[in-house]
């Protein structure tokens, strides 16, 4: 592999390991590639399922269609690890495509908080390895597909460079963890022909109720749904899987066990959950994520995603500092609504990533991941 450039950069420095109480990523269904097709049929008939979304392919069965792997236990432990899935393998690491190849690291896995466990650099090189002849095929094809992006984007007359976007919000990271900032940002792209966080300073009044309404409507469309597959899944300290569905002025909390059932907790009204002003140690979390998200592929991917969607109506600039604006108050009013339900002050910030960062992680992306 030594001519398949792979950039490890997110990874750097830091350790994976493998909580045995948690199977959060058990509860995402994993796709069981062809050339594994025969293992399962053959040993397994009863646990493959046929998914006809986001494309057709098959996939290991859930308990009761919306729980955990059918080969998860009670003990949380995979009952076929050593013939588990590629993408079973793969977590959480997530190798994404663009016109070149990033590995990044799913912080919703409690498994990356610790600094514990083996090298994530090394483990992802292994899986590297093994994935060679996808990862070039998906490479051929992405690159393609983004030729034709950048060319619509200079015919549209809104390119701009990605890394002086990234090094831009570097610049300006501080002020990204502010909410009368962000305020400011998100009103620019919506209102500027271009925008340029160099020029931005946040104001004292600003209007606070149409920033929660903005963060309101992003952190709920991922949980507006009654199908608890549908929804994002939030792994606590003390190992619950804990979902919450919203529906019209109620958002539901329930625990969701080890057979798939549902367990009522509690419910509040999401308007009454507002954005937190960030200060001391969560405002140095929340600066590392922005940080994060800032160097990943899969969220450039994303605002490229949402210019296409837009048919190129927007300066790249403004998707790219308007998305980024809204997923960092999403995170924020993720920390509310959790402290709400579940009391998780001093460390709110953090249990907010875990509960945010595998939803970005399924984002629309122009690229994919393998």
């Amino acid at each position: 592999m030594n001519d398949l450039v792979i950039d490890y950069s997110e990874l750097m420095g830091k350790k994976v390991m493998c909580p045995k109480e948690c199977g959060m990523c058990c509860l995402c269904q994993p796709e069981i590639l062809n050339e594994e097709r025969n293992y399962f049929r053959t040993n397994h008939p009863k646990a493959i399922v046929r998914v006809r979304e986001p494309h057709d392919h098959f996939a290991i069965a859930l308990k009761k269609g919306r729980g955990s792997c059918v080969f998860l236990n009670d003990e949380r432990r995979c009952t076929v690890y050593q013939n588990r899935p590629t993408y079973c393998r793969q977590f959480p690491f997530h190798f994404h495509v663009s016109d070149r190849i990033k590995v990044e690291l799913d912080m919703s896995c409690r498994g990356a908080w610790y600094g514990k466990g083996n090298d994530a650099i090394s483990e992802a090189k292994e899986l590297a390895d093994n994935g060679e002849v996808r990862l070039r095929t998906a490479l051929k094809e992405a690159t393609s597909v983004y030729n034709e992006f950048f060319a619509n984007c200079r015919e549209a007359g809104v390119i701009a460079d990605r890394t002086e976007l990234r090094s831009s919000v570097s610049r300006n990271i501080d002020d990204l963890t502010d909410i009368a900032y962000i305020a400011k940002v998100m009103d620019a792209s919506l209102e500027e022909p271009s925008v340029s966080l160099s020029e931005i300073t946040a104001e004292t009044h600003f209007d606070r109720d149409e920033l929660n309404e903005a963060a309101r409507e992003a952190a709920l469309g991922s949980m507006s749904s009654s199908d608890p597959l549908s929804v994002p899944v939030y792994c606590d300290g003390e190992w619950n899987w804990n979902l919450f569905m919203a529906s019209g002025k109620k958002i539901e909390w329930n625990l969701l066990d080890n057979d798939g059932d549902l367990h009522f907790k509690g419910s509040a009204d999401p308007e009454s959950i507002t954005l937190p002003d960030i200060g001391g140690p969560d405002k140095n979390v929340l600066r590392d994520y922005i940080s994060i998200l800032n160097q990943r592929d899969s969220m450039m991917g994303s605002v490229f995603y949402t210019m296409d969607s837009l048919n190129y109506e927007d300066d790249m600039s403004n998707v790219y500092y308007g998305s980024l604006s809204v997923a960092i108050i999403d995170v924020m009013w993720r920390s509310a609504m959790l402290d709400r339900f579940m009391g998780t002050k001093g460390n709110m910030m953090r249990e907010a990533i875990i509960f945010y960062d595998m939803d970005r992680l399924d984002a629309p992306t122009i690229g994919a991941f393998v």
